[in-house]
C-alpha cells in the first residue's frame, strides 16, 4: 500500500494583489496555502493609489483565479482616458478617450482591487500581524519563517510577495533595493468635483501629465466608492 503523501506546507508572504492572486490561485487547485502579512488588519491601512490591469498580464492572472468578472464590475473603463499638457503654456497636447468597449486597461483602486481578493480566499488564509523578519533553514526544506513578535512557523514552499524591500529575496541573493536620482511628491485632493472643479476639469476621468523632461507632474483619478478621492 503506498505511502500517503502530505500536502506540502506553502506560505506566501505579503497580503497584496500579487500575493492575494497567487493563494486564490492555488485554493481554486485545492491546494492549501497561508498568506502572512505584517499589518494588523485588512483595514490597517488605506491602500493607495489606482491600477490599471491590462488584458495581456493583470486580467490574465484574474482570469486565473477565477475573477474577472468581479473584476469588470469593480474596474472604472473611464479611467484610461490620458490627457497630455505642455509643461510651460498648459496647453493640451494629446488626449485619449477610451470607446464604449474599451477594456484593454480598465482602472480599479487598489483597495476595491485587494477585498475582491481577500472575500474570494477561505477564511483564515491570511495571518495578519506577521511581520517577516527572516527566512532560514536548509535548502532541501522545510524552511523556518521567522517572525518579528518571536513566533516561527515551518514551510516547505515559500513564495515572496512582500514588496521591495523583501525579506525572502534576502534567503536567496544579497541584491537590495538603490536609489535611481527620481523623487515623488504625492498630494491628495478630496472631493474635487466641489472644492476644486478646475482639478476635476484639468484631470478628466483618468490622468493627466506634463513633463519637461527634467520634471513631470501627473495627475490621477481615483474612485474610491462613496467617498472619491479624486488626485
Amino acid at each position: 500500500m503506498p505511502t500517503p503523501v502530505s500536502a506540502p506546507r506553502i506560505a506566501v508572504i505579503g497580503a497584496g494583489p500579487g500575493g492575494l492572486t497567487c493563494a486564490r490561485v492555488l485554493q481554486r487547485h485545492g491546494i492549501p496555502v497561508t498568506v502572512y502579512d505584517r499589518e494588523a488588519s485588512r483595514a490597517a491601512r488605506d491602500q493607495g493609489g489606482t491600477l490599471d490591469l491590462h488584458a495581456d498580464n493583470g486580467q490574465v492572472a484574474l482570469e486565473a483565479a477565477g475573477l474577472l468578472d468581479a473584476f469588470f464590475a469593480k474596474a472604472r473603463p473611464e479611467g484610461q482616458e490620458m490627457r497630455t499638457y505642455e509643461a510651460a503654456s498648459g496647453a493640451l497636447t494629446g488626449r485619449h478617450v477610451p470607446g464604449p468597449e474599451e477594456m484593454f486597461k480598465p482602472e480599479i483602486d487598489r483597495g476595491v482591487l485587494r477585498d475582491l481578493l481577500l472575500d474570494s480566499l477561505a477564511p483564515g488564509t491570511v495571518r495578519w500581524g506577521h511581520a517577516l523578519a527572516a527566512v532560514d533553514g536548509p535548502a532541501e526544506g522545510p524552511r523556518t519563517l521567522r517572525f518579528a513578535d518571536g513566533t516561527t512557523a515551518a514551510a516547505d514552499l515559500v513564495i515572496g510577495a512582500d514588496g521591495a524591500w523583501s525579506r525572502v529575496r534576502r534567503a536567496l541573493s544579497g541584491a537590495l533595493p538603490a536609489y535611481g536620482g527620481v523623487t515623488f511628491l504625492e498630494a491628495w485632493f478630496d472631493d474635487v468635483e466641489t472644492r476644486h472643479p478646475e482639478l476635476a476639469a484639468l484631470v478628466g476621468q483618468g490622468g493627466a501629465h506634463a513633463a519637461d523632461g527634467e520634471r513631470t507632474m501627473f495627475r490621477q483619478r481615483i474612485g474610491g466608492g462613496p467617498h472619491p478621492r479624486p488626485t
